[in-house]
């Protein structure tokens, strides 16, 4: 009796834990408040990794703000290494390894969609105010 009670306790943490990450496909439960987003010098820097796709798919971040978005690679061979915002008319490839800033200047209340250069890895970033 004991083991089975033992057994189904470690059941739900495995469930519970499984859920946490795999909440809303954009990291949400793992980047709570725009985590990666930070202002520094008066500018608001949205960070986000690039390989095999984006992380995270969705970030937060304030309207009105001068905004730079960062992309890290490291290692990164697939097609997330070339960045495309079409609303922007932005494209720009990115180093194998490293950091890329793109000036986006102040964005209003909306939501800006990218994706990499072949459309199979979006991103989004929410600017609100």
């Amino acid at each position: 009796m004991k083991t089975i009670v033992i057994s189904i306790i470690v059941a739900g943490l495995l469930i519970a834990g499984a859920v946490m990450f795999s909440r809303n496909g954009d990291n949400s439960a793992l980047l709570p408040n725009g985590n990666n987003v930070r202002v520094v010098d008066g500018k608001q820097i949205v960070e986000i990794s690039a390989k095999g796709g984006y992380q995270p798919r969705k970030s937060v971040a304030r309207a009105g703000i001068p905004t730079i978005l960062r992309f890290d690679t490291n290692g990164t061979f697939d097609c997330s290494a070339s960045v495309r915002v079409p609303s922007m008319d932005i494209s720009k490839t990115l180093p194998q390894t490293g950091f890329t800033d793109i000036d986006i200047g102040s964005q209003k209340v909306a939501t800006l969609q990218g994706t990499c250069g072949m459309g199979m890895y979006p991103f989004e970033v929410e600017f609100k105010s």
